[in-house]
């Protein structure tokens, strides 16, 4: 597997396996469907405390699923909010696994974070199975903490620090305060 950032160029493909992928993702989340929808996604994206990922099969480039890391905070904190999702065409291929791998690598080391954080509704077993294989923690529970697909919905939280992982430690962000 490998990571790429989201572009412009991936509309068409990335519409598609949206299209493809309805019944995996209602009523967990929902993604661009139009044109329009998918260019305000790359706009929000285009920020220095967002990030959106493509998890793409190595051999053939496929898309196979995307990771994002939302409201990079910096400072004291040193943390993101995590969202994914696979697409259909490759779901239970253990794709979105080594890809959540990839994402807390480039995370750790790349963007120096300290804290990963993850939002996940308790109905959501294949999500939640997929945090614990990454070696996530469970921390708390949120009562109507997103609104998705028409309601607020509840949430369990789960989240992972860079010290829980086998990945190296990095030098902090130039951001985080010395003491």
């Amino acid at each position: 597997m490998i990571l790429r950032p989201i572009t412009g160029h991936d509309q068409d493909e990335f519409l598609e396996l949206v299209r493809a992928s309805v019944d995996l993702h209602h009523p967990w989340m929902s993604l661009p469907t139009t044109a329009e929808e998918f260019q305000a996604l790359i706009a929000r994206y285009d920020q220095p405390t967002e990030e959106c990922l493509l998890v793409c099969v190595r051999d053939t480039g496929a898309v196979a699923g995307m990771v994002n890391i939302n409201s990079i905070i910096r400072g004291r904190f040193q943390s993101g909010s995590l969202s994914y999702a696979a697409f259909a065409p490759t779901a239970g291929r253990g794709y979105m696994s080594e890809g959540l791998e990839l994402v807390l690598r480039y995370a750790f080391e790349d963007l120096r974070l300290h804290r990963l954080e993850a939002q996940i509704q308790p109905g959501n077993k294949a999500s939640i199975k997929l945090v614990q294989r990454c070696g996530f923690r469970q921390e708390g529970y949120s009562p109507d903490l997103l609104f998705i697909d028409g309601a607020w919905r509840d949430h369990e939280r789960w989240a992972i620090t860079a010290e829980m992982t086998d990945i190296r430690p990095t030098p902090p962000h130039p951001t985080q305060p010395t003491r």
